[in-house]
């Protein structure tokens, strides 16, 4: 059996959706009252979003997660009116929205350019403040990258994502005969008894290749970026995308998808992961699903099958390994429980490491 792997978030900190940060406006420069002039203004904190920006860079970048406006000049003699402090800009992601640390939303940032003052400076002494400057607007905010669901379904064309969606949810795409089935994210909810509801996206299929913008390329990896885990879906009889490309079994499929993710983003191959196995209505199902589990045991061993270009850094660890058949039903409802229970856990966590990164604030305060 292959065993699954139920660690603790799977160095998720290396996939960031949330960050967060300290930001102060600049204070203003003193006022001259002798001479009546005026100090200049501190300097702005805003949040830009930037083009093939992540949230994880910042982190790295920024380890402290402090960003400070310039202070305003002093007025003088030579310059009665003082120079504004220099603003500070934070570079982000496009797709995030910026919230105060108990959750009021400050604004969102769709499109590359799109900016947000999230500090004010202070102002600058003048006759108005008896010439003493004010100090700049001090909050912690948060960056969150807007999720389009919990879950994305990622996998070659004609896996039978569509069909498992349908299977899953209350989703119901469009589904045709040909590889190309989804040529936009379709969201699916997952309700349980409780109430709970889980959005799982179809997001286009990929081709090998993807990560150089082929096929759906980038606007499908975009996707993934904002789902919180990731369910691939194979169909364990293998997929061949047209008579000229190559055949690739179920082991194969795993490994090239693992590694267009990692290409364009390697931090994508962080996220918690689930492996769906369907079609297990097909004849052979059993032993090709008994093969694949022996490859995902020891996949070094099973390299030599896929080409050297296209064979990741670090074979994933899925959460689960799960044979389905979306057509007659068999294994969804066991999905929909370990779905859950894979969210639950992430969200459990999340909750300690804010509570922590809480904890840790009020104590340096």
């Amino acid at each position: 059996m292959v065993q699954l792997s139920r660690i603790c978030f799977r160095k998720y900190g290396n996939f960031i959706d949330n960050i967060r940060l300290y930001v102060r406006g600049g204070s203003g420069g003193m006022g001259l009252p002798r001479l009546g002039g005026q100090g200049g203004d501190g300097g702005a904190v805003w949040v830009v979003a930037a083009k093939n920006m992540t949230l994880k860079r910042i982190k790295d970048k920024y380890p402290q997660k402090r960003f400070l406006g310039g202070t305003g000049a002093n007025s003088s003699v030579r310059a009665l009116k003082g120079q504004k402090g220099e603003d500070k800009e934070i570079s982000a992601p496009v797709g995030i929205t910026v919230t105060t640390d108990k959750g009021k939303i400050l604004g969102d940032l769709n499109t590359e350019g799109d900016r947000l003052m999230v500090a004010k400076g202070g102002f600058g002494g003048s006759m108005h403040s008896a010439f003493q400057p004010s100090k700049g607007q001090v909050r912690n905010i948060r960056l969150d990258l807007k999720l389009i669901a919990d879950v994305g379904l990622v996998g070659y064309p004609n896996a039978g994502k569509s069909s498992l969606l349908t299977a899953l949810s209350n989703a119901t795409p469009q589904i045709a005969n040909y590889a190309f089935t989804t040529l936009k994210p379709e969201i699916g909810k997952l309700m349980y008894k409780d109430y709970k509801q889980i959005s799982v996206a179809d997001l286009p299929g990929l081709i090998e290749g993807a990560h150089l913008n082929k096929g759906m390329g980038h606007k499908f990896l975009k996707h993934v970026e904002r789902t919180k885990q990731l369910m691939f879906v194979i169909d364990v009889c293998g997929f061949q995308l047209a008579s000229n490309t190559p055949f690739r079994s179920a082991f194969e499929a795993v490994q090239l998808l693992t590694k267009e993710l990692e290409l364009y983003k390697e931090e994508l191959v962080s996220k918690p992961a689930l492996l769906v196995v369907n079609k297990m209505d097909l004849p052979h199902a059993e032993e090709k699903l008994e093969e694949l589990k022996e490859q995902l045991q020891k996949p070094d061993e099973f390299s030599d099958l896929l080409p050297d270009d296209m064979i990741p850094k670090n074979y994933l660890t899925f959460r689960h390994v799960l044979p389905v058949s979306a057509s007659t039903g068999f294994g969804i409802e066991h999905l929909k429980s370990c779905i859950r229970e894979s969210l639950d856990e992430d969200a459990e966590m999340a909750t300690k490491a804010i509570h922590e990164e809480r904890l840790q604030a009020l104590r340096h305060q």
